[in-house]
């Protein structure tokens, strides 16, 4: 009898990943990435508007829901998003739409690899996560924050290596809605903008990804003047 809440943990837990491994395989197989390109969003975005007068709150919903799949499973296709929710929304209702959905789905997937593979990498690698687990449960806030505004860490990275560590939940989430504000904004206005778009690289200047990198660093000196101190 004891052994039955873990049996169907566990069912759960394989359940979970082969639908997800189920889910990635049929993105792929069939080629939905083509329709998370520039040049696609362009020749829908009429359509799409179209839909977004007619069924507003569907729009929404909808929109939504692909983001935080898409964040989730850590499928290629956020970037394009977060242009389509400005070119549908407009820069402010299309900023809370897409952080909204993508700190849902970065939660689904650190919440994923928390409890699929932690225990995995923590019987593994135990004493070596120590030191990381103790700093992350002090200053981990500071240290995520860093890493969502500094836009060389990918993003599907960062929510599955703070699922391996022991980085409280309500930090996460708090420190992901925060932190991916700035990025978001600058890629949902540009999305508002979207016939002067030629290519995603246009989006993130290099002085814009130089201020990002700046306002990381001062989030990151707390810690690091806390941590000097011990």
């Amino acid at each position: 009898m004891d052994h039955e809440p873990a049996g169907r943990h566990d069912f759960v837990l394989i359940g979970v990943m082969a639908a997800g491994i189920g889910a990635v395989t049929l993105f792929f197989y069939f080629d939905l990435h083509r329709f998370f390109t520039l040049s696609a969003l362009k020749a829908n975005r009429l359509a799409l508007l179209d839909f977004r007068d007619a069924h507003p709150l569907a729009m929404v919903g909808a929109f939504m829901a692909v983001y935080v799949v898409t964040t989730a499973l850590s499928l290629p296709g956020a970037a394009i998003l977060s242009l389509a929710a400005g070119a549908i929304f407009g820069p402010w209702m299309g900023t809370v739409c897409a952080c909204t959905a993508a700190t849902a789905g970065a939660t689904l997937a650190f919440l994923a690899t928390r409890h699929l593979l932690r225990d995995v990498v923590s019987a593994r690698f135990g004493r070596r996560l120590d030191g990381i687990n103790r700093e992350f449960e002090r200053r981990g806030a500071s240290y995520l924050l860093f890493l969502r505004l500094v836009p060389v860490f990918p993003f599907f990275l960062v929510n599955l290596a703070a699922g391996l560590t022991r980085l409280p939940l309500r930090t996460f989430v708090s420190a992901t809605m925060i932190g991916i504000v700035p990025g978001g904004f600058v890629y949902v206005n540009a999305g508002a903008t979207l016939a002067t778009l030629t290519s995603i690289s246009d989006v993130a200047s290099p002085a814009v990804l130089g201020s990002f990198a700046l306002l990381g660093l001062f989030v990151l000196v707390p810690a690091l003047v806390a941590k000097s101190r011990g």
